[in-house]
């Protein structure tokens, strides 16, 4: 979902100190509400503690120290995350130097912005252990506490116009959205009117909180609007709430649907991919852009949505597809989990 969200809906637009991104959301009344479904980055890091809670489990039943099996795995992202950064600066330093591109750095920025994702990933694996640690004597109070301190940044935010402080809530709702993880399981074998609960509930806030004015209706950032991504605020955790609510709605039906061999298949091949994928489309998408602008130009897109640009939508992806492939294939095979046929990986 991230990687077809940059392919397809960003915007490049040109400046004096170069490129800037933006989205169709600023320019057509009423798309935000798509965000609601399609920011998907709360319900990644909601897997991604449940995810961490089993392979804990599996881990600890093998008497692996807790300390070990976290810096294990932050290894595993962190070099390939630091390698392309630092690539990147390297080549965007180069070039500077050899062509005198005042807006390379901010090409390089554009490119390597999405790894702001793995630094807040990253950041929670480091907190494992005590996630782990407080889960097992507090349960449920923890999401509560997280709630609330959340809340009192957001007010604290926006009624003295602290800014810096919402740099906090990038460690309490995002952590909050992580500690939701470990509930998965309970969740899974609750009643189904725990799973419409959490939707509604999650609906509700959302509604509420965007409704009050406080807060934009985007989940994604706009250019001009208060974001509610960065830093995160009250309406992640409602969004969270909401979005796994709608995954337990959904989940029979998909479970379903992956006991079919095509769609299982489907589904390993995606796994498989998902971390060079993740890593290396914003590259392959700079590749594309780079082979448009020699031929068209370099202001040769339109700065506000055009019914040409939406009619375009379902080919966006093939461009930087075929860019991000051989990078992928040159630079991140060795990224690339298990081997052809194998079930996707819950770990």
């Amino acid at each position: 979902m991230v990687v077809a969200w940059h392919w397809v809906f960003t915007i490049i637009v040109w400046e004096d100190d170069g490129p800037h991104a933006t989205n169709p959301i600023g320019f057509t009344t009423g798309l935000w509400l798509v965000t609601w479904l399609l920011q998907v980055m709360p319900l990644f890091f909601y897997v991604g503690g449940f995810s961490h809670l089993k392979a804990w489990e599996k881990a600890s039943a093998r008497g692996e120290p807790i300390w070990q099996f976290t810096w294990r795995r932050i290894k595993s992202l962190a070099i390939p995350g630091l390698a392309l950064l630092l690539t990147w600066m390297a080549l965007g330093a180069a070039l500077q130097s050899v062509y005198g591109w005042e807006w390379i750095g901010r090409g390089v920025t554009l490119v390597v912005s999405p790894l702001w994702f793995l630094g807040v990933y990253l950041m929670l694996i480091a907190l494992l252990p005590i996630a782990l640690w407080v889960h097992a004597r507090a349960d449920t109070v923890v999401l509560v506490v997280l709630a609330g301190a959340a809340g009192a940044i957001d007010i604290a935010r926006f009624r003295y116009d602290l800014e810096w402080l919402g740099l906090v809530n990038m460690v309490l709702v995002w952590g909050l959205c992580h500690q939701l993880g470990f509930f998965y399981e309970r969740v899974v074998n609750a009643r189904r009117s725990v799973d419409w609960s959490l939707l509604l509930a999650g609906l509700f806030g959302l509604a509420g909180l965007v409704g009050s004015g406080l807060y934009p209706g985007s989940m994604v950032g706009v250019p001009g609007e208060r974001s509610n991504m960065a830093p995160p605020t009250l309406c992640i955790i409602a969004l969270v709430l909401f979005q796994a609510g709608v995954v337990e709605v959904i989940r029979p039906a998909m479970q379903r649907k992956l006991a079919e061999e095509r769609w299982a298949r489907a589904s390993s091949t995606i796994n498989r991919f998902s971390l060079p994928l993740f890593l290396f489309h914003s590259t392959g998408m700079a590749a594309w852009l780079a082979v448009r602008y020699l031929v068209a130009g370099e202001n040769n897109e339109a700065t506000a949505p055009t019914a040409g640009w939406w009619l375009t939508r379902p080919l966006a992806v093939i461009g930087p597809l075929l860019f991000t492939l051989p990078v992928i294939y040159l630079f991140g095979k060795q990224w690339i989990r298990g081997g052809r046929g194998t079930r996707p990986a819950t770990t």
